[in-house]
């Protein structure tokens, strides 16, 4: 059984929020990191398993953990949900067809249909929109819209006056099974990012986000407001400390090698 007042008591809730309470806070609460994959730990979206990382032990996930977290709490408040499959075209390079592994939820709630995502990195959105083509939607000063592109769906995110495209996706439910095999590439794959490289990230209700990430090959701490971004190098064995200070993750240390360990 999941035990939704444990989940808002981590995001800062109670009762029975609206959607965009509930998306708002669960962005500000529960930080974005691929720790598990990036120290080769299986990663469960089992709702029992979730409830212990993300809720009771105060840890964070990637897209795939927060976003079946989130349906799980929205369909204990009566929301129907459909989880949905996307491809990550942010930094991927023009023609290419990357593999899909993001999720994101498209929601059934008060009396209409949402697009609702609390699981890409520090760029997510902050608020849920509404789903389809349409848009722009501010947030904070970060601007999004969804346009349409043959069969597919795209999310883009006004950078440097132009739109740049997030990801995109056939508006259409994805089988659990599809899910898992997502998850596990994502988690295991040698050519995953979350397995080569380490990012943690938040996004302030200021709409300030956050990143310690070494994914530009160079281990930096970015600091981004839609206005001005600051990219501080950091020496790995400061991680724990950051990661401790910076994104209230607790209990890790790195090897010889620089990776995060358990500590």
């Amino acid at each position: 059984m999941f035990d939704l007042d444990a989940y808002l008591e981590r995001i800062g809730l109670h009762g029975r929020p609206s959607l965009e309470e509930l998306h708002v806070a669960h962005v500000g609460s529960i930080p974005f990191e691929n720790l598990d994959p990036h120290m080769g730990v299986p990663v469960s979206l089992e709702p029992g398993a979730l409830a212990r990382k993300l809720v009771a032990g105060g840890r964070g996930g990637y897209c795939f953990e927060h976003n079946t977290l989130l349906a799980t709490a929205l369909e204990a408040l009566g929301a129907s949900v459909v989880p949905m499959l996307a491809r990550v075209r942010w930094g991927a390079p023009e023609g290419a067809v990357p593999p899909r592994t993001h999720l994101l939820l498209r929601v059934e709630a008060e009396g209409r249909a949402w697009h609702a995502d609390v699981g890409f990195g520090s760029g997510t959105l902050q608020r849920p929109i509404p789903f389809g083509p349409g848009g722009p939607h501010e947030q904070s000063g970060w601007r999004f819209r969804v346009v349409e592109r043959g069969d597919e769906l795209v999310l883009q995110t006004e950078a440097h006056d132009a739109w740049l495209d997030v990801y995109s996706y056939e508006p259409r439910p994805a089988p659990r099974v599809d899910i898992e095999m997502a998850n596990w590439y994502t988690a295991t794959h040698p050519a995953s990012r979350f397995v080569g490289g380490l990012i943690v990230t938040t996004q302030g209700p200021d709409g300030t986000r956050v990143a310690l990430s070494d994914w530009n090959d160079e281990l930096c701490l970015t600091v981004r407001t839609p206005a001005q971004a600051t990219r501080t190098p950091v020496a790995r064995d400061a991680i724990p400390a950051l990661l401790e200070q910076r994104f209230g993750l607790t209990g890790f240390a790195v090897d010889a090698a620089g990776r995060v360990i358990r500590a």
